[in-house]
């Protein structure tokens, strides 16, 4: 198995946008490094600035101050056809494209290495098959780009992406168009891909839960705080997680890993147990207003075994209940 490597690495940047007249500062004092066989998912709220670093990193968008190296060499020092086979990006927008299979879409990232007029060998042939493969899109391959559902020309597009042969993969909001079933789908192709072709892929998405789950490096964009990376589960432990999402009506929870909805809670309860079942019924509590966890020291218990759940209040009331609507109904109306 090949060893991550350090592919980009980012020192004291600062991006935004420059003019005659103006200088504008969107985020500055950038410092970090991007591995190869992982993904990295960039999250921040709306105009925090992500599609500008995403733009500075793809040499789109000229920097304001310090250094991208990417495989040892300063963004700056390369020539454009140079940086073609270095970096491929897929942005979000839709294709408005006719007339064009999939297969010869595809075939256009091959473009760095065929020259002007585009004859592919049969070498680029097996490479353009070797992506097709890779994002299993073999019954797309021979369908008119105009008649792709939104995720299946974002798979073709990242097919693309693909047989250009470049170490790094950028991509602009991936997920954005699709319906649920295919971000999970999207998400999960990235990051096998990275491993399977040992690449680079940095992403920005506003698919906060997704990225948590399945994204190897954080990287968390904030105009006051700046931008602090790492695993999801050591910016949840140390905080930044918690501290990033601090909003009205948003929390993270520690716990479970995931985001829940701000609720106002008028009682507390004992709960212990395991497994899928003390989720569910620490999320049913919860939204009825009853903070329940195993944590909380109370002299009234839930406690989940099997399929049962017994219930301990006051010790003078003992029942036990199978299902979380027979609990919610029996807590919620007893006096605590």
């Amino acid at each position: 198995m090949r060893q991550r490597e350090a592919t980009i690495e980012i020192n004291g940047l600062s991006i935004g946008y420059l003019s005659k007249k103006h200088r504008k500062v969107v985020a500055e004092k950038i410092g970090s490094t991007i591995f190869s066989r992982e993904l990295t998912c960039l999250l921040g709220g709306n105009g925090v600035g992500k599609s500008t670093l995403l733009k500075t990193l793809s040499a789109f968008q000229p920097k304001l101050a310090g250094e991208i190296f990417i495989q040892g060499k300063e963004i700056g020092a390369y020539k454009e056809k140079e940086l073609a086979k270095v970096i491929s990006v897929v942005l979000t927008e839709k294709l408005d494209i006719k007339n064009m299979t999939a297969i010869e879409l595809i075939r256009l990232g091959r473009s760095p290495y065929t020259g002007f007029w585009g004859t592919t060998t049969r070498k680029d042939e097996e490479i353009i098959r070797e992506a097709i493969r890779l994002v299993k899109i073999e019954n797309l391959a021979s369908r008119m780009v105009h008649t792709l559902s939104d995720g299946e020309r974002q798979k073709v597009m990242i097919a693309k992406a693909l047989v250009q042969e470049t170490p790094v993969i950028f991509l602009d909001e991936p997920t954005a168009f699709l319906n649920f079933p295919s971000k999970v789908e999207m998400m999960q192709l990235l990051h096998q891909l990275s491993r399977e072709t040992n690449k680079t892929i940095f992403l920005s998405t506003h698919d906060l839960e997704l990225a948590l789950q399945i994204a190897d490096k954080i990287w968390l964009m904030d105009q006051q705080a700046g931008i602090r990376t790492g695993t999801p589960e050591d910016l949840s432990l140390d905080g930044s997680l918690s501290h990033f999402f601090a909003r009205k009506g948003i929390i993270f929870d520690q716990e479970t890993g995931l985001f829940r909805v701000e609720n106002e809670f008028h009682r507390q309860v004992r709960l212990t147990g395991h497994g899928p079942r003390y989720v569910m019924i620490r999320k049913a509590l919860q939204r009825n207003g009853i903070l329940a966890s195993r944590r909380i020291e109370s002299e009234d218990h839930i406690e989940i075994n099997g399929t049962e759940i017994h219930i301990w209040l006051r010790e003078t009331d003992r029942y036990s209940v199978e299902t979380i609507e027979e609990l919610v109904d029996n807590i919620t109306n007893a006096s605590f």
